[in-house]
């Protein structure tokens, strides 16, 4: 049987083995804290689901991949479509994080689902006609010219939107052969002869220039198109869909919108 003397020099051993594990559980490993990275991990790292408007398909993929590369971690999948589309979607409780319309009306009706929109970007407007304008189109007035195919985007779009705004602004009547659920479906038409002109985002027809003619619209004649970015209250991912929109409005992201040809906010 162990003395008492012996017992005595045991006993602190003992206390030392059980607290020590205790002690590390609790975070006193600080060494290990925030391994590989400084600072500790990111906290808006996390996948993200950005729904974007159908105008900015090819620019976000570019500023997608700029961002994932910036914030390791991080993935975004976009999904595109018209605004009216996207808003329907969030309405009913899609899974997404951020949201981003070419419009503020959209965003505004939006105001309960989300958080403090900030405008990323503008856009103007202009004519697409089909390749090498066979119909000499030179304006907004030519469009109203009965043997000229016009297809428009939907009212409810608001390339849709725009369009009738600018129409009626010079009293042009304009009788489309169809409506289209967003402006890459009205340039779709365009280039595929169905229609032989149409209206659309200037950054959506320079992308089909070697498949249509575009034909600018005057500043005073248009419409400047607002594209407003925000974090959906909805979102898992709160902090990683703040930092997103407040990065839309940083000199990188800001390069890559512009080098696209969208217009300072």
């Amino acid at each position: 049987m162990p003395s008492p003397a012996r017992r005595a020099r045991t006993a602190p051993a003992l206390v030392a083995a059980v607290l020590l594990p205790v002690l590390a559980a609790c975070g006193g490993g600080s060494a290990d804290a925030g391994a590989g990275s400084p600072g500790g991990s990111d906290p808006a790292a996390a996948h993200l689901t950005v729904l974007a408007a159908s105008s900015l398909t090819d620019v976000f993929k570019t500023a997608g991949a700029a961002y994932e590369k910036a914030h390791p971690g991080t993935r975004i999948a976009f999904s595109f479509a018209g605004s009216q589309e996207l808003a329907a979607q969030v309405r009913q409780g899609a899974p997404a994080d951020v949201l981003v319309t070419a419009d503020t009306r959209t965003m505004d009706g939006l105001a309960a689902e989300t958080g403090s929109p900030s405008v990323i970007a503008r856009n103007r407007l202009v004519i697409a006609a089909g390749k090498g304008n066979p119909f000499k189109i030179g304006g907004l007035k030519d469009l109203a010219d009965s043997k000229v195919k016009v297809v428009l985007a939907a009212p409810e779009v608001p390339v849709g939107r725009y369009s009738r705004q600018i129409l009626d602004a010079q009293q042009v009547r304009v009788v489309p052969v169809s409506e289209e659920p967003n402006v890459r479906a009205v340039l779709g038409k365009v280039e595929l002869g169905e229609a032989d002109a149409g209206l659309v985002y200037r950054t959506d027809a320079a992308k089909s220039a070697d498949r249509i003619a575009t034909v600018d619209i005057p500043d005073e004649q248009n419409a400047v198109a607002s594209y407003p970015a925000a974090a959906l209250k909805q979102s898992k991912n709160a902090a990683a869909a703040a930092s997103f929109v407040v990065w839309l409005s940083s000199p990188e992201a800001q390069r890559i919108l512009q080098d696209a040809g969208f217009q300072k906010p």
